[in-house]
């Protein structure tokens, strides 16, 4: 790999070498370095900060904010974002238009009089779904618990308005106790969080996406506000309390909204780097994603008035809809992303060497900075990664390079579509516990350092990026990891081979090195070439690596294609391990009801396997619903998540069999055991196949890679 010397952080390893050699070394990196520093003095994050708070300006919900997909609020946004980016000096400033399902919430808000005489007012947030009362309106309000099948037993919920306590994180999203009152005939859900999400503040309110129908309305209150209308249902002899309400929240299919993109074109037009944001929010926003549009603008005004001239034409991309944008389906965000690499743009594809994606960048969410990549990507980042240069009091611990890519923002979508990518990590920090999707992810959250380290960290990055000859994509990583992911315990238990694979990704990754190392060569004689100011062999060397570049693509995305699938709970995983992991808890399971232990089969495994765990607290129409609407609908309002789910074992009737049988003395459990072992004949039979798929696709990746030996 390349390794980029940066004057600003690289430590003095040259005592060993003569000063010849030392300003030999000078010499070459002088054209990049000097290319660098220009870049990082006219990074201008007062310009960035200036432009994300701009961004609040436009908002569907007076009160609260709000720009969601399709609203007139992201509409004018986006065009905002448009001029900006004209304004700044990108060319072929784009407007791509695209079908969304869209939604406007204007207001959710709640006020009544207390048993004491004292009245309240509250505001409510909102999920994506349909609800409109047309001014205020009478409502009875009822506390539901959990909102799960036995808190609604009993009670009465028919055209009320029904309180649910929910944590996202520990136990359900927020669709199937909406849909399990909605069944019940609930006029509205009423949602507040006890944890998981919006810790902050018990007056903070929560938006996720809701991955349900819209006609099974859900609103968000705070803790506080909750806390003194229970006080008041608690009190009353009917069980429930009259609220005046005014709420509206309007979703519409099939709509229109945009993404945009500007360009500063490259020495080659048709090779590109994207550089990415979405610019759709909950609330202010302005973590997510406010700062980071104003990242990528940021970067790149720091380009264009460094007067940098690309090799590799770079596009800065704002999408819409990312945090949802199609109603009723379990992959209903990244709608933008997925629309404009599969849809509006798939001819980007196998032209675009990279996407850098930015989400809340400018909070210091670890001591130890996280880019997050596609596995091919790891190396290479891990060699640009030692030469950022920091920043004082922000990052001490440096920079670690973690993947996979996961599904949580829009890099995932370009990533299946064959574009390499990688985005700023945030998943695993407090603030996603915290300030997240709530009305505290405000400028109060900013940190300037942050968010100079990045601006830095991420120009640098496309400048490292444009100064590639050949996409660095290193395929023994994923492979590796594949054959990590083998539990060959429970290869072994159900007599299934993983030699004839095993063996099979030993030899691609021989394979693999070998491309790596042609691919380095070239790599560092181009930059070379560009150091030295040698037009022509820099040309010469780019010309003859076209055919290399596009096979590594190519193979990048078979390898996404065949080697990408996802748990119930959108976690990426190999084929193998979706059966691998099944067969593991159904036979723990069978071992336990042979056992007499049927609250070991129930607490410990039966919950594990697919999306069984809401079989535990809802109907059975629930529990369908949320099934089929993955295994039975249509690509496009599947999205990213088409046939990327490798199966699924029903375990509702045993599992709610089972619950019932909790604590009877020598239960009779033939049936389940039954079921159960019929189950896991199904994933064997699954295992194999998978085993024999994977086997064909790295088999298939090998021969690829031959060729470019």
């Amino acid at each position: 790999m390349i390794v980029m010397v940066f004057s600003a952080c690289s430590k003095d390893d040259s005592s060993n070498e003569t000063k010849d050699e030392s300003k030999n070394k000078s010499e070459k990196t002088a054209a990049i370095e000097s290319a660098n520093n220009k870049y990082l003095s006219k990074v201008d994050v007062d310009y960035s900060f200036n432009f994300a708070k701009s961004l609040e300006e436009f908002k569907s919900n007076e009160k609260l904010g709000y720009r969601p997909a399709g609203s007139e609020a992201e509409i004018k946004t986006g065009n905002k974002i448009f001029e900006e980016m004209k304004k700044i000096g990108l060319t072929e400033v784009t407007r791509d238009e695209f079908t969304v399902d869209t939604w406007e919430f204007e207001k959710a808000d709640m006020k009544y009089t207390d048993e004491n005489g004292k009245e309240h007012l509250f505001v409510l947030g909102g999920y994506q779904t349909n609800f409109d009362t047309k001014g205020f309106k009478e409502f009875e309000v009822v506390y539901a618990g959990k909102g799960t099948k036995n808190d609604l037993a009993g009670l009465d919920v028919k055209g009320k308005l029904v309180i649910v306590d929910i944590n996202q994180r520990e136990e359900w999203w927020v669709n199937y106790p909406a849909y399990q009152a909605h069944v019940k005939d609930a006029a509205a859900v009423i949602v507040v969080q006890e944890g998981g999400y919006s810790e902050v503040d018990s007056n903070a309110l929560n938006a996720q996406d809701i991955c349900g129908p819209d006609d099974a309305p859900v609103f968000s209150m705070s803790q506080n506000d909750a806390e003194v209308l229970k006080k008041s249902i608690s009190a009353s002899k009917t069980g429930s309390y009259k609220v005046n309400f005014d709420a509206k929240s309007v979703v519409e299919f099939d709509g229109k909204t945009y993404n945009y993109y500007g360009k500063i074109i490259g020495k080659d037009p048709e090779s590109y780097i994207i550089l990415s944001a979405h610019y759709d929010s909950y609330f202010a926003g302005f973590q997510d994603d406010n700062a980071a549009i104003a990242l990528m603008l940021g970067i790149a005004k720091g380009l264009v008035d460094s007067g940098y001239q690309p090799e590799k034409t770079i596009i800065f991309n704002a999408l819409a809809a990312e945090e949802w944008g199609v109603s009723n389906t379990r992959y209903d965000w990244s709608t933008g992303a997925y629309n404009q690499i599969f849809n509006i743009h798939p001819e980007w594809v196998g032209k675009a060497v990279a996407n850098i994606n930015f989400e809340l960048p400018a909070y210091e969410h670890t001591t130890m900075d996280e880019i997050r990549s596609v596995y091919e990507l790891k190396n290479y980042l891990e060699n640009f990664a030692k030469n950022v240069p920091s920043v004082n009091g922000v990052y001490e611990e440096g920079i670690s390079i973690v993947s996979p890519l996961r599904t949580w923002s829009d890099d995932f979508s370009f990533s299946l579509a064959g574009v390499p990518a990688l985005r700023n990590d945030f998943q695993d920090s407090d603030f996603m516990r915290s300030h997240y999707h709530s009305q505290f992810d405000n400028e109060e959250t900013y940190n300037e350092k942050a968010f100079l380290f990045h601006h830095n960290l991420y120009g640098l990055l496309t400048m490292y990026y444009d100064q590639t000859a050949v996409v660095p994509l290193d395929f023994t990583v994923r492979l590796n990891a594949l054959k990590k992911s083998i539990n060959q315990d429970i290869f072994d238990q159900i007599d299934v081979s993983s030699d004839k694979l095993v063996s099979e990704v030993d030899k691609v990754i021989g394979y693999a090195k070998k491309v790596n190392d042609e691919v380095n060569k070239i790599n560092e004689s181009y930059q070379k070439a560009l150091n030295d100011g040698d037009d022509h062999a820099a040309k010469k060397l780019y010309a003859e690596s076209r055919q290399l570049n596009k096979v590594l693509l190519e193979t990048f995305k078979v390898a996404q294609d065949q080697l990408v699938k996802l748990t119930w709970e959108d976690e990426p995983i190999f084929p193998h391990e979706h059966s691998q992991n099944n067969i593991e808890n159904i036979s723990l399971s069978i071992e336990s009801l042979k056992k007499g232990d049927i609250n070991t089969a129930l607490d410990e495994y039966l919950w594990r396997i697919d999306n069984n765990w809401y079989a535990y607290d809802f109907d059975k129409e629930v529990f369908n619903y949320f099934t089929d609407y993955v295994l039975n609908q249509p690509a496009d309002r599947l999205m990213w998540g088409a046939g990327r789910i490798v199966g699924h074992e029903d375990l509702y009737d045993p599992i709610n069999s089972l619950i019932k049988k909790r604590g009877q003395k020598n239960a009779e459990v033939s049936k389940e055991l039954k079921i159960l072992n019929k189950a896991l004949e199904d994933e064997k039979q699954i295992l194999k196949s998978s085993v024999e798929q994977e086997y064909s696709s790295v088999k298939a990746i090998g021969e690829m890679l031959t060729k470019l030996n």
